[in-house]
């Protein structure tokens, strides 16, 4: 082996660390040439996890090594949100999950890559492109098991779960999880329902809000907020509720 290529061998060493994914975009970047990689792959150096991925041989990956590699490798405008923020959080413990869902929210047209979709997580994978939110309100970065991931602050998570109800997520329990949400931050609440295109989203978070008389709703201006006109029938054979102009199912209204 060359002197040149021992050094890209130890290149390699240096980005293999463990739970970690290396992409064909850093290896090309770090002067690993395809040629190189399979030579690598056939001795047993790195493993692939799908055409363009690789990781240690033996090492086990878990959704935020993955997610990290689509966020800080590729450059995907891609960021972990919903449901799965709020647990990163810890306010997710009224849900009665009985498989944990990975919610990832990205611009419209942004496909994952298919080592991501078709690599076994060991949760069940949830991708909702979308443009109901900017992309540069309520995100932030957060290191979860030594791995910083983009993930949504638990104001902008919440409106991606109430964006998903009532079909991929329930209304019941997102108003269970909303009563925890007691700490949110006005300033960036305001902002994110003054930039939201959904209506349907912005009727639910502030029926909810109020239903949960949290204190920081006294500092949201609803005259700012443009809800809309007409009714949105959120759940058929459900509750009216007047106020807001929404049908929402009857076990939430009685609560």
């Amino acid at each position: 082996m060359t002197t040149q290529n021992k050094t890209k061998l130890k290149t390699l060493f240096e980005l293999l660390k463990p739970n970690n994914v290396l992409t064909s975009k850093l290896l090309d970047e770090n002067d690993i040439s395809r040629h190189l990689r399979r030579y690598y792959q056939d001795n047993g150096w790195i493993e692939s996890i799908g055409k363009g991925a690789y990781k240690k041989p033996g090492n086990n990956l878990d959704w935020h090594a993955g997610v990290n590699a689509l966020q800080f490798q590729l450059n995907l405008n891609i960021h972990v949100g919903g449901l799965t923020a709020l647990i990163l959080y810890g306010l997710g413990h009224y849900l009665r999950l009985s498989q944990e869902t990975l919610y990832l929210f990205s611009l419209l047209k942004t496909r994952l890559p298919k080592w991501f979709s078709d690599y076994n997580w060991n949760v069940e994978l949830f991708h909702k492109p979308t443009s109901f939110l900017p992309e540069s309100i309520g995100i932030k970065q957060l290191d979860v098991n030594g791995i910083t991931i983009h993930v949504s602050t638990p104001e902008r998570a919440i409106l991606e779960c109430l964006l998903l109800a009532p079909n991929s997520a329930d209304l019941v329990e997102c108003y269970q999880v909303f009563e925890g949400l007691v700490n949110l931050k006005p300033k960036l609440v305001s902002e994110l329902l003054m930039t939201c295109n959904s209506v349907k989203v912005k009727r639910l978070f502030l029926y909810m809000a109020k239903k949960a008389n949290h204190q920081w709703l006294q500092f949201i201006m609803p005259d700012k907020i443009n809800i809309g006109s007409g009714d949105r029938m959120i759940t058929k054979n459900g509750m009216y509720i007047s106020e807001y102009q929404i049908t929402v199912p009857k076990e939430l209204a009685e609560l």
